[in-house]
């Protein structure tokens, strides 16, 4: 098992979690109530939260001791897991690009005689046959 895959195990009680974060039940309630965490439901209908809910927890602790809103909270952790998932993608197309290059130059590599492949800004292709030369 990864190492994220143990972060994400809902295996908290609801109390535990407000002894590890100082925070009452009832605020941890509330959070789950407007969205700001939402740790999964045993079959019961409890919470168990995971320790990515914890780590999270404890953001939204700091961020409201330095006077921001809920609302302002909330939108700040969106916005915080919207460039962590761009970032990704990011990583995930520039990879690609770079496949799609190696693939170019094995291309350009093995291109058949009287034919140009030029590379241009490593962005574009251009591929052209060389016209016939007429015999006069």
């Amino acid at each position: 098992m990864k190492m994220e895959d143990f972060d994400a195990a809902p295996v908290f009680a609801i109390s535990v979690v407000a002894q590890l974060t100082g925070m009452h039940p009832q605020t941890l309630r509330q959070y789950d109530r407007v969205g700001l965490v939402t740790p999964q439901r045993t079959s019961g209908g409890g919470r168990r939260y995971s320790a990515r809910d914890i780590e999270r927890l404890r953001e939204i602790q700091h961020l409201s001791g330095e006077g921001i809103g809920l609302i302002g909270v909330k939108r700040i952790l969106d916005l915080e897991r919207l460039a962590e998932e761009l970032q990704q993608r990011v990583h995930r197309l520039e990879a690609e690009l770079a496949e799609a290059h190696q693939a170019l130059g094995a291309l350009h590599q093995k291109a058949t005689p009287g034919t140009d492949v030029v590379l241009r800004d490593r962005a574009a292709v251009v591929v052209w046959r060389r016209p016939p030369r007429s015999t006069l």
